[in-house]
């Protein structure tokens, strides 16, 4: 056992005997997991580039300890995080941002104003179990609610030429015009009738990413065959085209099992799986410690869909950190922050416990 885990498994046992707090600092590591008690912002610069963020912070809603008290606040309270993950991200990065359909909406520009690409909003439909007794829709005036969100944003590639900064469809197409070759020969190069010109290089909503092998194919004829005057061409350094291995890496992976869709429908946690505890000051027990628990099962769908064996995980607002349960469970880095004591203290004896 490590050094940290000994102090981690006294501090366990001292808040079980004693009700002794942790402190700022401490932090909790199995394999390769660790959860820290502090405010992630103190914390990004330290952690190693992650492949798969988890985001469940705030609502707006004041539904628990740190939420906020309405939708409207959110944009400021997370700017500062979103530009940190801007930061420190690649475009191997995926992000899954979970909230209301309301807190969401009021955050996305400042995702997308940061370099975040919207790719799916997926729903999370507890079922009507979530529904506790009359809903008293004739008051409320809305259909019971029984949802929230998980957003899936990737860190989309960009890149710089001059003072102008060009996605990667604007991007494949420049380097292609400057060959002097015509858009036709795109097909001859990736040896297909018409899909290259149509899906690699047009400017409309139908342009996908080339794969790898296309994308070497695009190169190299282009190298061989365009004008001269302007190589390298499909180069970021000026000096050499992109490899194989670079290419894949400017996109984050994903992986989706048939049957599959962006409606999740699993009911609120509940069993073993609940977690019970003390809040507030340990003088109130509840049967649920955490109001907004989110299903094991849905947190390893998102990190299974982006990631590989050995990548690294950020969880910024870990809650009860079900995403370092996960990350133990498939073999993933992970570094999440909670700064509520309860929280963090029930996370850490949860992943122990695993």
């Amino acid at each position: 056992m490590s050094t940290a885990n000994k102090s981690q498994v006294q501090l366990l046992s001292g808040w079980q005997e004693h009700k002794r707090l942790p402190t700022v600092g401490d932090l909790y590591t199995r394999d390769r997991v660790t959860i820290h008690f502090n405010r992630a912002e103190k914390l990004y610069s330290s952690w190693p580039t992650p492949v798969c963020i988890i985001s469940d912070g705030p609502y707006g809603v004041n539904g628990y300890p740190g939420d906020k008290l309405k939708a409207e606040s959110l944009t400021e309270w997370y700017r500062p995080h979103i530009t940190a993950w801007s930061e420190h991200s690649t475009p191997q990065t995926t992000l899954w941002f979970w909230n209301t359909e309301e807190g969401w909406a009021t955050v996305h520009p400042v995702l997308v104003a940061n370099g975040w690409e919207y790719r799916c909003c997926n729903i999370w439909d507890k079922g009507l179990g979530h529904v506790a007794g009359n809903a008293n829709t004739k008051t409320l005036r809305k259909f019971p609610v029984v949802t929230e969100v998980c957003v899936h944003y990737i860190k989309a590639a960009t890149f710089q030429i001059g003072n102008e900064t060009l996605n990667m469809q604007e991007w494949l197409r420049r380097e292609w015009k400057r060959t002097k070759l015509p858009f036709r020969l795109a097909n001859e190069a990736c040896e297909v009738l018409n899909a290259a010109t149509r899906k690699y290089l047009t400017t409309d909503h139908l342009w996908y990413y080339p794969p790898v092998d296309a994308f070497v194919k695009l190169t190299r004829y282009a190298n061989e065959h365009g004008n001269p005057a302007g190589l390298p061409y499909f180069s970021i350094d000026g000096q050499n085209p992109i490899t194989a291995y670079q290419w894949a890496k400017l996109r984050a992976k994903f992986y989706c099992d048939i049957g599959v869709t962006n409606v999740w429908r699993e009911p609120q946690v509940g069993g073993s799986e609940r977690i019970q505890g003390e809040r507030n000051g340990m003088k109130y027990k509840f049967s649920s410690l955490h109001g907004s628990q989110k299903p094991l099962k849905l947190i390893e769908l998102t990190i299974g869909a982006s990631t590989d064996k050995g990548e690294v995980v950020w969880e910024p607002f870990g809650g009860l950190c079900p995403g370092a349960v996960v990350s133990h469970y498939l073999g993933r880095q992970y570094h999440g922050a909670e700064i509520i004591p309860e929280f963090y203290l029930a996370a850490v004896e949860r992943l122990a416990s695993k």
